[in-house]
């Protein structure tokens, strides 16, 4: 949004809101530490940050991801991944998951949604999936609102 002005800047929520931030950064590493893929999270924060416009959010991951040398084939087109060949079927099991927990309805997280999730994904995958799509949507609700300006590019 051009002209919208950040409410408070990301280093001042985290220096007022100290656990908050510490809490949600150590939440969100238990994905990777459960053993799911560093690029593969990167790529659904991505995604999510998209969905709700969280423009701190898609840069910080962007740049991050970048960083995990996840191709940029897959960064340029990760919003319209259901069109783009670039996908894996175990990354399209993880953004149909995304797009499913981060739009909440009432069908959302159906049981043929977990049911082709599971395809893809053991039990503890999914579980950890689940939790670091429920992370990064907490994180978009809280820079939308407070309206972080976005990071430096990498």
């Amino acid at each position: 949004m051009p002209g919208v002005v950040p409410r408070i800047r990301y280093e001042d929520f985290v220096a007022r809101a100290p656990a908050v931030a510490a809490t949600l950064r150590d939440l969100s590493k238990t994905s990777g530490e459960a053993g799911l893929d560093k690029s593969l999270i990167e790529l659904v924060k991505v995604r999510a940050s998209q969905i709700n416009g969280c423009v701190f959010c898609v840069r910080f991951h962007l740049n991050f991801a970048r960083k995990l040398k996840v191709p940029l084939a897959k960064l340029d087109l990760v919003a319209v991944w259901r069109e783009a060949a670039v996908f894996d079927a175990r990354e399209r099991a993880a953004l149909a998951w995304t797009e499913t927990l981060t739009r909440l309805g009432p069908e959302s997280a159906s049981d043929a949604d977990y049911t082709a999730l599971r395809a893809e994904f053991s039990e503890s995958e999914a579980v950890f999936l689940t939790v670091a799509i429920g992370v990064i949507n907490q994180w978009n609700r809280i820079g939308v609102a407070l309206r972080f300006a976005p990071p430096t590019a990498a």
